[in-house]
């Protein structure tokens, strides 16, 4: 079918309200030809991100927009879509145009956690995704308040928690945005018996201020979140997700360390597609992101953050989530973990 056949059928099918079900935005994709992907970007650039503003994720997907719209020379802007632990934002990706003109923050829940732990899923990783960069990592630490007690003593260690949890059933709960948190718990909870009840937030102020103020048990914070609560004496941090030791906080013991070797999270971050986007797209936007990722400015906030800059090429990053991907479903396997 010729270029101009085609945009006539596809506006016809678009007048008679069915052009959705033949697949019209994946045909488009088809049919793109080198004119319009050297024209890309020809409009802004939507970066959208699972969580409020003003989470992690957020936060560092902010700060490469600078850089990301001077290299592709178009406005990229930041939609939040939060929710259902990030999942609304993921399936808006999944169904958009092919275009390049809708980018997923995708954090490790997304690409490679979700997989593992739901049998349906409005998405899927690999049939409705194409990976563009991995930008970087991060771990999460496990907190407590200061508040928190478990026999006339403050909790400070990962086994006063469990006996508190134990002998505390009725408040023995945790915040969580995404199934990572979950996954994590859910498998603490199979090994040592103590039951956590998931309370879900959209942001990690939420989940800090629930910390603080007794509703939760136990939050899960990134260094940027944690830091100042911690330096105040208001929260403890007892296990870090990391697969060693943080730099930022090396006193705190990883998961491996107390006996979980497999609850690690250098939880990545990195930006996926629609799956159907021209190669040519997607070559582009990896160019602009590595080069972005290497930005004295990224690398410093990145670094205050608590997070590691990286920046790879798409085949790298596709290898990584494949990987971890491989990684979680053979964890929630063992451990007979679902979050259906």
């Amino acid at each position: 079918m010729s270029g101009s056949l085609f945009k006539f059928v596809a506006a016809m099918l678009v007048a008679l309200g069915i052009a959705s079900g033949l697949g019209v935005h994946q045909a488009w994709a088809q049919t793109a030809g080198p004119a319009v992907e050297a024209n890309y970007p020809s409009r802004p650039v939507r970066l959208v991100v699972g969580f409020a503003a003003g989470a992690i994720i957020d936060l560092t997907a902010r700060s490469i927009v600078p850089g990301l719209s001077q290299r592709l020379g178009q406005p990229v802007v930041v939609d939040n879509k939060p929710g259902a632990g990030a999942l609304i934002a993921a399936e808006h990706v999944a169904r958009a145009a092919p275009d390049g003109y809708t980018l997923l923050v995708a954090p490790t829940s997304t690409t490679a956690v979700n997989p593992a732990v739901y049998s349906k899923l409005s998405y899927d990783p690999v049939r409705d995704y194409a990976p563009v960069s991995l930008l970087g990592n991060m771990v999460l630490y496990l907190t407590v308040s200061s508040a928190l007690q478990h026999e006339g003593k403050p909790v400070s260690t990962m086994a006063q928690l469990i006996e508190r949890a134990k002998t505390n059933p009725d408040k023995a709960n945790y915040g969580a945005m995404a199934t990572g948190f979950e996954m994590i718990t859910a498998v603490l909870s199979t090994r040592t018996g103590a039951k956590f009840v998931t309370i879900p937030f959209k942001s990690t102020a939420e989940t800090m201020a629930s910390l603080l103020n007794g509703q939760i048990m136990i939050a899960y914070q990134d260094y940027n979140s944690l830091s100042s609560q911690l330096k105040a004496g208001k929260v403890r941090a007892l296990a870090t997700t990391g697969s060693k030791r943080s730099p930022e906080l090396p006193d705190i013991p990883t998961f491996g360390e107390l006996g979980h070797p497999d609850l690690f999270i250098d939880a990545i971050t990195g930006i996926v597609v629609p799956k159907a986007t021209p190669v040519a797209i997607i070559a582009k936007l990896e160019t602009a992101l590595m080069a972005t990722m290497k930005d004295p400015d990224v690398v410093e906030r990145w670094k205050v953050l608590g997070q590691a800059p990286i920046g790879s090429t798409t085949k790298d990053y596709a290898e990584i989530i494949e990987s971890e991907a491989a990684r979680w479903k053979a964890l929630a396997k063992a451990t007979n973990t679902k979050l259906d």
